[in-house]
């Protein structure tokens, strides 16, 4: 059974940081491309960052230079290090395991930026 746990979300002041984690299980961790997406209601799910397996990192325009992702395969975590929040940042996150069709989520984490 496939699980993707995130946690390390909360409420923050603008400007300050959070990190988040995602712990999987029931996959081969090293070979999948991880993620993180975030949603706000009513609005579509978007992507806040990859990391492939050989660590190459993609971003979306509005966290570039702010957010940091990253992965460590012996403990089958990947990692948002999210720097200078803003309020807009406010919304849940999710984590995102994916390998050509297999395609899984977590069950998000909220994150609450205060100005």
């Amino acid at each position: 059974q496939v699980q993707l746990v995130e946690s390390g979300g909360g409420l923050v002041q603008a400007g300050g940081s959070v990190r988040l984690s995602c712990a999987a299980s029931g996959i081969m961790f090293r070979i999948y491309t991880m993620g993180w997406y975030r949603q706000a209601p009513g609005k579509q799910r978007e992507l806040v960052a990859t990391i492939t397996s050989g660590r190459t990192t993609n971003y979306a325009d509005s966290v570039k230079g702010r957010f940091t992702i990253s992965r460590d395969n012996a403990k089958n975590t990947v990692y948002l290090q999210m720097n200078n929040l803003k309020p807009e940042d406010t919304t849940v996150y999710y984590c995102s395991a994916l390998l050509t069709r297999d395609n899984y989520w977590g069950q998000g984490t909220q994150v609450t930026v205060s100005s």
